[in-house]
C-alpha cells in the first residue's frame, strides 16, 4: 500500500473559508440595465493556493508574509496549477450577444437557461442615447468614440421598437402553439439569458485579463470589472493583488520592441531608421508615414512609461521618408 504524505496543514484541516466572500454569497451585483452576477459557491482561498504549492515546494515557508511572497512568485512565473485548486461558481444574467463572447472561454462548466424548455426571459438590454459607439477605423472588431446625442436618441427609440415587436411576435407564436424551440429564433441578441458558470481561479484570471482590457467590448467589460473588483478581490485578495501587478497592469515587450528600446537608448538615428525599414514598420503613402500596428502599439507603451518618443519626430524628415517603401 502506498503511503500518503499530506502537505503541511492538510490533516484534519477544515475547508478554507473566506469571510468576505461568505458575506456576499447569493447577493446580486447589478450589471448593465437588467443583468447581474452573484456568487453561488466557491472552493478554496489564498490559503488553498499556498497549501497546494507546498506539495511541490515543501514546508519551507509558513508565515503569512511568506504566503504572500509564494503566491506572487507563482503568478509571476506562471506556475498555474496551484491556482486551479480554487473554484468559483457564479449565477449570471447577461445579454445573449455578450454571452456569445463569454462562452468562447471553453475552460469552465456551464449550465444555461433553456429557451427550448422554458419561455425566454422577458428582458432585453437597452442602450441609453449616450452609449452608442462608433466603429473604430483601425480595429474591425472594436469601437472608438461616441455617436452624437440626437442620433443616440433615435437609435435608442428604434431599438425599443424592434425589441417590443420581436417580443410580440414571439408571444403570438407561443399562443398559436408554435414550439418554443422554433418560436425563439427571431428574438434579438439583446435578450437576456441566465447561466451557472463554474471556473477555476487560473482560468478565471485569464478571462479577466482579456475581458477587463480596454479593447474588450464595453458590455462584457462591465461584467468582468464586477467579477474582478467585487468578487475575486474579496475571495483571494493576495492572488488578486498579484494578478493586478503582474498581469492586468503590466505589459510585455516583443523582440522588436526590445530592440527598438535599445536603439532609442543608444541614440543612433541611422540605426533606428534602418531597423524600422528592415522590419517593415513604416511605409509611405502620399508623402506621409504610415505606421504598422505593431509600431503604434509600441509607441502607446512608451507613452504609458512616460518615455520620450523620438520616432515620430524623426519620421517628419524628408530625407528619412525616402528610406521607406511606398
Amino acid at each position: 500500500m502506498t503511503d500518503v504524505h499530506p502537505s503541511p496543514g492538510d490533516a484534519g484541516t477544515p475547508r478554507h473559508r473566506s469571510e468576505a466572500l461568505d458575506a456576499i454569497l447569493g447577493q446580486p451585483f447589478k450589471v448593465l440595465d437588467d443583468g447581474f452576477v452573484r456568487v453561488v459557491d466557491y472552493l478554496g482561498t489564498d490559503e488553498a493556493i499556498v497549501q497546494a504549492a507546498r506539495v511541490s515546494y515543501g514546508a519551507g515557508t509558513k508565515k503569512s508574509r511568506e504566503d504572500r511572497g509564494l503566491i506572487r512568485y507563482l503568478l509571476r512565473h506562471a506556475h498555474t496549477t496551484p491556482f486551479e485548486m480554487c473554484e468559483l461558481k457564479l449565477h449570471l444574467r447577461v445579454p445573449m450577444d455578450c454571452w456569445r463572447q463569454w462562452i468562447r472561454h471553453r475552460t469552465a462548466n456551464v449550465n444555461e437557461y433553456s429557451t427550448r424548455y422554458s419561455v425566454a426571459i422577458d428582458a432585453s438590454q437597452q442602450t441609453e442615447p449616450g452609449q452608442w459607439r462608433q466603429q473604430s477605423p483601425d480595429n474591425k472588431q472594436g469601437s472608438e468614440g461616441w455617436m452624437d446625442e440626437e442620433t443616440g436618441r433615435q437609435l435608442s427609440a428604434e431599438e425599443r421598437e424592434l425589441q417590443e415587436h420581436a417580443r410580440r411576435v414571439y408571444a403570438q407564436r407561443l399562443e398559436r402553439g408554435v414550439a418554443r424551440e422554433q418560436a425563439r429564433k427571431d428574438l434579438p441578441l439583446s435578450t437576456y439569458t441566465e447561466a451557472y458558470w463554474k471556473v477555476d481561479l487560473h482560468n478565471l484570471l485569464h478571462f479577466l485579463w482579456l475581458r477587463m482590457d480596454p479593447h474588450a467590448q464595453w458590455e462584457i467589460r462591465q461584467y468582468a470589472n464586477v467579477i474582478g473588483r467585487e468578487i475575486v478581490a474579496r475571495w483571494v485578495p493576495i492572488a488578486w493583488e498579484a494578478f493586478n501587478d503582474y498581469r492586468l497592469n503590466s505589459t510585455t515587450l516583443s523582440r522588436i520592441e526590445v530592440e527598438l528600446l535599445r536603439l532609442l537608448s543608444a541614440g543612433n538615428d541611422d540605426d533606428l531608421v534602418s531597423f524600422l525599414a528592415t522590419e517593415q514598420l513604416v511605409r509611405v503613402r502620399n508623402g506621409a508615414p504610415v505606421l504598422a500596428g505593431e509600431l503604434k502599439e509600441f509607441l502607446a507603451k512608451l507613452s504609458r512609461f512616460g518615455a520620450s518618443d523620438r520616432i515620430e519626430p524623426l519620421l517628419t524628415r524628408p530625407d528619412v521618408l525616402t528610406r521607406f517603401p511606398a
